[in-house]
């Protein structure tokens, strides 16, 4: 699927952060934060933010065809992928464990944003999105940002065993939401999907 068929499609589903799919701004230094650590938290808290954009265009996937938004088997698949993209990036600091547990959160946010999604089209449905758009081809676009984030993952491991951690990964999430433009459902559910990212490091 290309970019501006995704955009497209995301606009039809009804999502509230476009901007998600923009290329992120640069990540400019935050007082107190230590540059390098958050020139390296950044990338990661913008890309969980950019995945979890797909979170509209899956919930409108599945939007009244009775598939759950629990789905084991598909979680198990991404897992499994990922360590394996993890094991490859070793030499560049890639880590099977740490990238896992951060891909729990990541799932586990975007099912947040897809329960959140199905409860507000419930409960109004001129919100509801138009068109249903097709669950294998917005699972391409998700293999695609997976891909990205274990690189950032993987390219970040003295970042997130830094002591200032957990103040740059802050700074970075603000920054993110600021910069996407994130509504409360999808703000709350980047800060679940973050919540690994120093403890894997320690």
């Amino acid at each position: 699927m290309q970019p501006t068929t995704y955009v497209r499609r995301l606009a039809a589903a009804g999502a509230v952060a476009i901007t998600l799919l923009a290329a992120p701004a640069a990540a400019a230094p935050v007082a107190g934060t230590g540059h390098g650590t958050y020139a390296r938290l950044h990338p990661l808290a913008d890309l969980s933010a950019r995945r979890l954009a797909t979170a509209d265009l899956v919930a409108a996937a599945k939007r009244g065809t009775g598939s759950s938004v629990d789905d084991p088997a598909r979680e198990q698949q991404v897992l499994d992928s990922v360590a394996r993209q993890a094991r490859q990036a070793r030499e560049a600091g890639g880590d099977p464990g740490a990238t896992v547990r951060i891909f729990r959160d990541q799932i586990e946010a975007n099912k947040q944003v897809q329960r959140a999604l199905h409860s507000r089209w419930d409960t109004d449905a001129s919100a509801a999105p138009k068109e249903r758009p097709d669950l294998e081809q917005v699972r391409e676009a998700i293999n695609r940002v997976n891909a990205d984030l274990v690189h950032a993952i993987a390219h970040s491991p003295a970042a997130r065993a830094a002591p200032s951690c957990a103040a740059a990964l802050t700074a970075a999430e603000r920054r993110v939401r600021h910069e996407r433009q994130l509504d409360g459902v999808h703000a709350t559910a980047l800060t679940h999907a973050l919540r690994a990212v120093c403890a894997t490091g320690l």
